[in-house]
């Protein structure tokens, strides 16, 4: 199998993770505040609004359903450091190489397990993480097992009452599959929010899709600040206008889920 982590010519110990011709993340272990995909700035976004704010004598959880080149569990720990990830990642050639070319270093609070999302989230006891993020990916494509209402049944139960579950999924308006799994979101927690750029809402080109759900309250005017002054600033749609967007979409179930676009 080829290597996926490719050295960035510029940046000395850099790489990015490819999937194919498609760059899926980016890893600078000299400086893992350095995020160089837009969706991965929501996402890290979203949880320094949410549970990060959480205090500091707190003992927090993380779980991660994809690994890549752990961009997110080492800004997490460069952010709140010892908190405690568990990465579930079952493509063993690929952690091998972040192992060899990107190796952690010593005594963070972030664990790889060679084990397919759905297998083991369901592994885990009650009310276990503070938040689930779902950036998993097999051949650019987010796996069918992880879209269903199903899954999504094992994962609600792990998370603690006010914890976060956050999605990176991908997709084109007008958005058949990501209405579907984020429908199924939606029946499932209090509060949900779905961000993208407006030129991937408005059907330009296919693109990335945030979504966040919580049982509290998720702080969307932070986090429209926040997204506003980025680079390519993303569009949020909650409440009223969510549910517009949604019109009554029918959740994936495992006898009929596929794969993303």
């Amino acid at each position: 199998m080829p290597d996926r982590l490719t050295p960035d010519p510029a940046t000395p110990g850099a790489f990015s993770v490819l999937f194919g011709d498609t760059a899926q993340s980016y890893v600078d272990p000299a400086d893992p505040y350095r995020l160089e995909f837009e969706y991965v700035q929501r996402l890290t976004e979203a949880l320094d609004a949410t549970v990060l704010r959480r205090p500091d004598d707190v003992r927090l959880r993380v779980v991660h359903i994809g690994g890549a080149g752990l961009t997110i569990p080492r800004w997490v720990e460069a952010r709140r450091p010892h908190t405690a990830q568990l990465v579930l990642e079952p493509d063993a050639d690929l952690t091998a190489e972040v192992r060899r070319k990107l190796p952690l270093p010593r005594g963070t609070g972030i664990k790889v397990r060679e084990v397919g999302g759905r297998e083991g989230i369901a592994a885990m006891p009650p009310d276990y993480a503070d938040a689930v993020i779902l950036d998993a990916y097999a051949d650019a494509l987010v796996p069918a097992e992880l879209t269903t209402g199903e899954f999504l049944d094992e994962v609600r139960p792990r998370l603690r009452a006010d914890g976060l579950f956050a999605a990176n999924v991908t997709d084109k308006a007008p958005f058949f599959w990501a209405k579907r799994f984020v429908g199924g979101v939606a029946a499932r927690w209090a509060s949900v929010l779905v961000s993208a750029e407006p030129a991937v809402w408005k059907g330009r080109r296919f693109g990335n899709l945030i979504v966040l759900a919580s049982d509290a309250a998720l702080p969307l005017p932070d986090l429209e600040r926040t997204a506003a002054r980025a680079a390519f600033p993303y569009r949020h749609l909650a409440g009223r206008e969510l549910r517009r967007w949604l019109g009554g979409a029918v959740e994936w179930s495992d006898a009929d889920a596929q794969p993303s676009p």
